[in-house]
């Protein structure tokens, strides 16, 4: 009869081992190995190998015409949410939201468990008079949701199948523990077996999963890359927290399309929807200013009307500063290159600086042209004509090369009463068509 193998597990990485050590050979932590015990060793200490008698074979079954009503996507209360999820909640889906800390997860998960009938909430990090506080400010009924605070992730499965309920919203993974292993809440290990146990009984019993994560410093969800593996969805909310605006970003999605964004909009009341993104990312179009230019990116297959502000000012040092907010940063030192070694701006002694207004990051290179424009305009303090909006990737030769959906993009700036036409091809060609 086989009997238990001894393994060593790390809490921070998650990997095993046979012996044990002070410093982990993977992720050189040290005292992070915990013993753990493990059915799978024949009495002779060499791996036991179970006879084909002993073997439950796996049952294949034919596809079946799906019934429409177990099928059925479950429409949220947010219509840019349904969009991201490619057109709502599938049931036994497991889903990942991410987010900064503050930036509205709690909040719109919350609202999501509200407006959909019989959802629960799994609250480990909150006690449920501070859930029942944010249900009262946001205007929702406390009594409409039934909460738990338990962080077994056995327990929560046990009162799940009691309740039987459509959703289940927990908040958040990283506080989850399974007793059976050896690892304090938020280990990479505890992360991993918890959102595994959840995502097989989502699977088994049909019913839907949403796992609120928190973001590292470099903007992933914390955690093992396996847990993005695991699930069906990932989704991030995005956005300046002391902002108006919030973009849903879809990673991944088994069922619709990825890099589907979403435009909400945090008001006293929540996140709304905003079906004109051009009212929150565009300002006065009427007033022209040096410095501020108008570009049309994509997000996902969506495109935004966006405005870029520059501000060039005479260095006191002897490296010249350059801040960007809602841009890369090592993007616009190239551009800046560009802009002097091909147009003749000159910056070697000047202070650059970049905002996106609006919060929303800007990773689309057919921001080249509007950025470059934006510092053009601002060191020659000229304004850019009214009602001209401008997409374009800038190549280091100083070329303005063409830019996917191109036609999709000026129809988005003709809604706005905007000229997205360009005839240009360089750089220095646009500064003199379109800043006298």
């Amino acid at each position: 009869m086989p009997k238990a193998r001894t393994t060593y597990l790390c809490s921070e990485c998650g990997e095993a081992f046979s012996a044990w050590s002070g410093k982990c050979p993977s992720c050189g932590q040290w005292n992070t190995m915990t013993q753990f015990r493990e059915p799978g060793l024949a009495s002779g200490g060499s791996p036991g190998r179970s006879s084909d008698k002993d073997r439950l074979p796996a049952e294949f079954l034919p596809l079946q015409a799906s019934d429409n009503a177990s099928t059925a996507r479950a429409q949220t209360f947010s219509g840019e949410l349904n969009t991201v999820l490619g057109g709502g909640i599938v049931p036994g889906s497991a889903i990942v939201l991410g987010g900064d800390p503050g930036i509205g997860k709690s909040t719109l998960s919350l609202q999501l468990a509200h407006n959909l009938p019989g959802a629960l909430y799994v609250a480990g990090e909150e006690s449920p008079e501070q859930i029942r506080l944010r249900a009262l400010r946001l205007g929702l009924m406390p009594t409409r949701t039934k909460f738990a605070t338990s962080t077994n992730v056995l327990d929560i499965i046990a009162g799940v199948r009691e309740e039987r309920p459509n959703l289940l919203v927990v908040d958040s993974i990283q506080t989850l523990y399974h007793p059976d292993f050896p690892s304090t809440p938020g280990s990479i290990v505890q992360i991993r077996e918890s959102a595994m146990s959840l995502v097989q009984f989502a699977k088994q019993s049909g019913l839907a999963i949403i796992l609120i994560g928190h973001v590292t410093k470099e903007g992933t969800i914390a955690g093992p890359r396996l847990l993005e593996h695991l699930v069906d969805v990932v989704l991030y909310l995005e956005g300046d927290r002391y902002g108006q605006a919030r973009l849903l970003r879809s990673v991944k999605n088994r069922f619709g399309p990825a890099g589907e964004v979403g435009v909400l909009e945090m008001m006293g009341t929540g996140l709304k929807d905003v079906t004109d993104p051009a009212r929150v990312f565009l300002d006065d179009l009427s007033e022209g200013a040096p410095g501020r230019a108008i570009a049309c990116v994509l997000e996902g297959n969506r495109p935004f009307l966006v405005e870029v502000q520059a501000l060039v000012a005479a260095s006191n040092f002897a490296a010249p500063r350059r801040a960007v907010s809602g841009f890369d940063l090592g993007r616009l030192h190239v551009l800046l290159a560009v802009l002097e070694a091909r147009a003749g701006v000159k910056l070697a002694q000047k202070d650059v600086y970049i905002n996106v207004v609006g919060g929303m990051p800007i990773k689309d290179r057919g921001a080249d042209l509007a950025v470059a424009l934006a510092v053009a305009s601002a060191v020659k303090s000229t304004p850019l004509p009214k009602g001209v909006a401008v997409f374009g990737e800038l190549g280091l030769t100083g070329e303005i090369r063409p830019v996917a959906l191109a036609d999709r993009r000026s129809r988005e700036a003709e809604k706005s009463g905007l000229n997205a036409l360009m005839g240009a091809r360089r750089i220095k060609d646009a500064m003199e068509i379109l800043i006298a």
